[in-house]
């Protein structure tokens, strides 16, 4: 079947007997059954319940792939740091905190050029070619014999990383429905938990590898993450879809791409327009993009993601002395809260708050508050102090709903979304660029009290901030 122009609905298509037509519109007027509280796709009609199927199919299991290779390479400089790279390379200072700001500059530097070049070319070539180059690259930190070559590795590693979660956030917003989308946003974002999770788990199990072939077991760990990332990037290319008005994949009938532009101009969604100084005046001279931005810096940066606080408290443990396998393996649980707690949210704010996204955000800003001021006090019982570890994982996952409720609000301006989702990341890398070289000093581990203090106070700011997008949203509409 020739894709070859782009689908679009005119009046014609409205009168058309085609079931697809009319799926979308009959869903909006009939009362929900008790199976859209599960998942919301039981819930429609035979023809679009078999369209988001094969969406989700494609589209969501890549976009999750996509992000657990992601923040595996991402992540693994910390589970190789605590498995004998520190003690290999001589790194005994802040050199850690310098690995990971490198990786933020190229991130930061890339991430909104890439979100605009997805408004003018196609996304099914720019992220998966984006991917193979990040994947080759971590190939290239087994080689690292010092701590300089791995800043300029992590520098590029970022750089092409930064096209991967504003894109597919991007990507996403183009092509689900609002009770659709936190569920589908919270899925793909509870990958990086997941991931996280593994590269402990693999380097527990690689570390056994240590020696062979002429490589340490934490040498190991890079190899097997570009074998890992490699494939999945490769299948971008053939199942990564674009934007509805331009999109051709081999999974969706013609009928199907039409369909999903009409779904998307029900949802008040706008298609690609050119970029004007109107156009760029109203984007940056709306209320949108400045509390957004500090919606998800205040998310993003009040955490302990930041450095790796749960396994270095356990390195730091003389009674009893954890091995680098435990290390590796108990400091996952906090990831373990963060999938739960992320895909509840999800359920919760697209089901049963009818869209609203602030409740679970306000929830998980408060657990945070509960969990990091008792870890700045340090001076607690043993049991709680592991509880606030474990139980902080439930402040991680709350970028979905935050990028869900972006789209939402600038769902009448494509280019104006685009841009958002992007610099919500970025100013939020921004800031996490330089935030951890002071309150999170390798110096510092494992109490971190001045790193704990501080995401208090972001996490109440986070609090503050939601409740008056929630005031400001709620005028516009």
């Amino acid at each position: 079947m020739s894709h070859s122009q782009p689908i679009s609905i005119n009046s014609k298509d409205l009168e058309s007997p085609s079931p697809f037509v009319h799926s979308a519109s009959e869903a909006e007027a009939k009362p929900r059954k008790w199976t859209y509280y599960l998942w919301d796709t039981l819930d429609k009609p035979k023809e679009e319940r078999w369209f988001l199927f094969k969406l989700d199919a494609a589209l969501l299991t890549f976009a999750s792939l996509g992000y657990f290779i992601k923040y595996l390479d991402q992540s693994n400089i910390t589970s190789a740091f605590v498995s004998g790279m520190k003690e290999d390379l001589g790194l005994y200072k802040n050199q850690l905190n310098y690995m990971q700001t490198f990786w933020t500059v190229g991130y930061v530097i890339g991430e909104l050029p890439s979100n605009i070049i997805l408004t003018r070319f196609r996304p099914s070539r720019w992220i998966p070619t984006m991917e193979v180059i990040w994947a080759v690259l971590t190939f290239s930190l087994s080689r690292a014999k010092s701590a300089r070559v791995i800043y300029i590795l992590r520098f590029f590693i970022g750089l092409a990383e930064s096209t991967f979660y504003p894109g597919m956030q991007y990507i996403i917003g183009s092509w689900y429905r609002r009770e659709e989308l936190a569920k589908r946003s919270c899925i793909f974002h509870t990958s990086a938990a997941i991931a996280t999770m593994f590269s402990g788990y693999l380097m527990a199990a690689v570390y056994h590898l240590d020696g062979r072939g002429g490589f340490a077991g934490w040498q190991w760990l890079f190899v097997i993450d570009g074998i890992i990332s490699l494939p999945i990037a490769l299948a971008g290319f053939f199942f990564l879809p674009d934007v509805p008005e331009i999109s051709k994949p081999f999974y969706l009938t013609e009928e199907e791409v039409a369909f999903a532009v009409r779904r998307m101009e029900l949802e008040g969604r706008q298609k690609r327009q050119p970029y004007t100084k109107r156009k760029i005046r109203n984007i940056f001279t709306s209320w949108h993009i400045y509390a957004l931005m500090l919606l998800y810096i205040f998310f993003n940066n009040g955490t302990g993601s930041a450095t790796p606080v749960f396994a270095q408290f356990l390195k730091a443990s003389k009674k009893p002395e954890y091995t680098v396998e435990q290390i590796n393996t108990y400091s996952t649980t906090t990831y373990a809260v963060q999938v739960f707690s992320t895909l509840v949210y999800a359920w919760t704010s697209d089901s049963v708050f009818g869209g609203a996204r602030w409740p679970p955000i306000v929830f998980g800003g408060v657990m945070n508050i509960v969990c990091y001021v008792s870890l700045a006090i340090w001076d607690i019982p043993m049991q709680w102090k592991w509880a606030c570890f474990i139980l902080s994982g439930t402040g991680y996952g709350l970028s979905g709903l935050c990028m869900a409720w972006a789209h939402e609000i600038c769902t009448h301006d494509n280019e104006e979304r685009a841009i958002v989702i992007a610099s919500m990341n970025e100013m939020a890398y921004v800031l996490q660029a330089w935030l951890p070289l002071i309150v999170w000093q390798q110096v510092d581990a494992p109490e971190y009290q001045k790193g704990y203090i501080t995401v208090s106070c972001l996490s109440f700011a986070l609090i503050v901030t939601a409740l008056s997008i929630r005031t400001l949203h709620a005028r516009e509409i």
